[in-house]
């Protein structure tokens, strides 16, 4: 159980990040709710995690482009908090493009969001941690992460800087009743994933159906996705008691993708 303990979720009004935020709720911790998304949708998604859950939790609408509004919203939470146990480095975003034409801006947009906003949370959610000697980081990195796939450069990048990240705060923190991990998913079906199969279903001129089988899920041999309550769940446990002695790992969670 986590009840006491405050976590702090980037990304997390929807998909993935979504439901970290719920198991980790589900568990007792306190949330902080980190994403974009309509104000009232947003309100009553805070109402409901409250409700069901007992807990308290905030939302925060910070840009993790930018620095100056991660350090505001890792201050306002500690001031309403008191503490910050669990960090959950999850949001992201995606561009597809060749090398030689991938647009600059989409580059420095992805490496910020996906690496340095991870950065940052981490250098000011530590001292606390270690102050306390209790703390779990849990990075949501990719089998991209550990692989890479041709069109994404800035996504591949990205995902294995976090991985790399995650490996020295591991190494600087292992005495400190601290924990860093990297959670590496294959194909995950989440809206961004949903629009990614019905775009790819337009430029090929294929079926649905044949998009998923033949272009999404061709490196995953489960042929399945990965479901959001299989890497919330994995995640939840990474931040219990139980998992005190796994840190500095990259944690496939792929159907089998890796191991190819």
């Amino acid at each position: 159980m986590l009840r006491g303990k405050t976590a702090v979720v980037t990304g997390a009004t929807r998909g993935i990040g979504l439901g970290i935020a719920e198991a980790l709720a589900g568990r007792g911790a306190n949330i902080v709710l980190n994403g974009l998304g309509d104000e009232h949708e947003t309100r009553a998604l805070v109402e409901r995690l409250r409700s069901t859950h007992g807990v308290d939790v905030v939302h925060s609408a910070a840009d993790m482009s930018r620095p100056d509004e991660i350090e505001r919203m890792v201050t306002d939470a500690s001031e309403r908090f008191g503490t910050l146990d669990i960090l959950v480095n999850n949001a992201g975003i995606q561009h597809v493009s060749p090398v030689e034409s991938f647009p600059v801006d989409k580059w420095n947009q992805i490496v910020a969001i996906n690496l340095t906003a991870a950065f940052h949370t981490t250098r000011l959610c530590l001292p606390g941690m270690r102050a306390r000697q209790w703390g779990r980081i849990v990075n949501i990195a990719s089998a991209h992460g550990l692989v890479a796939s041709p069109y994404k450069s800035a996504y591949v990048a990205a995902k294995h800087g976090l991985i790399g990240l995650t490996k020295t705060v591991a190494l600087e923190t292992a005495r400190d009743g601290v924990t860093c991990n990297a959670v590496c998913p294959g194909y995950v079906l989440t809206e961004l994933v949903e629009r990614q199969i019905d775009d790819q279903a337009v430029s090929h001129g294929i079926a649905r159906e044949e998009v998923i089988e033949r272009v999404i899920l061709e490196r995953q041999p489960s042929k399945r996705f990965v479901k959001v309550s299989e890497v919330a769940e994995f995640c939840a446990y990474l931040c219990g008691n139980d998992a005190s002695s796994i840190t500095g790992a990259q944690l496939s969670i792929d159907g089998g993708w890796v191991a190819q």
